[in-house]
């Protein structure tokens, strides 16, 4: 099915992942419906079938709880039959855990979703993760610096058996002009979170490769940029070997 044809589709898992946020509050409900309808990242996670069937995801900086609420919208779709042809796997029987440092996300999280998935108030850099299948991180690590991006990175590793998967969304530091403006948007972001007018810690795009090579990941990339002026990238990791020591110190 062409993404044309598959549009309908899409649009209804929007308005079905964004409604339970009409529970936390207008902020939260119109905010979910524009980043689900704008970013185009949730669309490639389900239309490629990224968050597998029956599997355990860890979803770091999980805001308020999209992508959880996106992949059981997803899910409820297929069940009645309404999967379109040609998108991958649909996330039926997934259990979503998601990490986010800002309460009032996570509260949002809570009276959106109840008990349909767990939510977790902490850092990433000291939360403890449990052993998942797939490991989500969406626009989160560039908020610390080189070395706890590793460190970051490191952990997750851990928590991925063989076959396990990192779906990676960073910012191409080689981006010129595009990441720039990533840098300025996410610096206004923090400032709107209370956080000050933080620094942002980017990599080109062959540093972040390089660095999931060594803990392992098989590695692909996609431009994640399409009709958005900034220099987003998508990275899908595979676990397919130990890694390097070099890697884990």
């Amino acid at each position: 099915m062409s993404g044309a044809a598959a549009a309908p589709a899409w649009r209804a898992i929007v308005e079905r992942a964004s409604a339970p946020y009409q529970r936390s509050g207008r902020f939260a409900w119109h905010f979910a419906r524009g980043k689900l309808r704008w970013d185009p990242v949730f669309n490639r996670l389900i239309e490629r079938g990224l968050i597998a069937p029956r599997t355990r995801v860890l979803d770091i900086g999980c805001g308020q709880g999209l992508l959880a609420s996106v992949v059981q919208a997803a899910a409820w779709t297929a069940l009645q039959g309404r999967w379109p042809p040609g998108w991958g796997q649909a996330p039926v029987g997934v259990r979503v855990r998601g990490i986010e440092v800002l309460a009032r996300d996570v509260a949002r999280a809570r009276d959106a979703l109840g008990d349909s998935a767990d939510f977790d108030c902490a850092d990433m850099r000291t939360a403890a993760f449990d052993a998942v299948d797939t490991v989500v991180i969406l626009d989160a690590l560039h908020y610390v610096s080189i070395a706890e991006q590793d460190a970051v990175l490191v952990r997750v590793r851990a928590a991925l058996r063989a076959g396990g998967r990192l779906v990676l969304r960073v910012g191409d530091a080689a981006g010129g002009s595009r990441f720039a403006a990533s840098r300025w948007v996410d610096r206004l972001v923090t400032l709107v979170r209370g956080q000050g007018f933080g620094r942002v810690a980017g990599r080109p795009l062959a540093a972040w490769r390089a660095r999931l090579d060594a803990l392992g990941f098989a590695v692909t990339c996609e431009p994640m940029a399409s009709g958005t002026p900034f220099a987003n990238v998508l990275l899908v990791g595979t676990v397919e070997r130990p890694a390097s020591v070099a890697a884990t110190e």
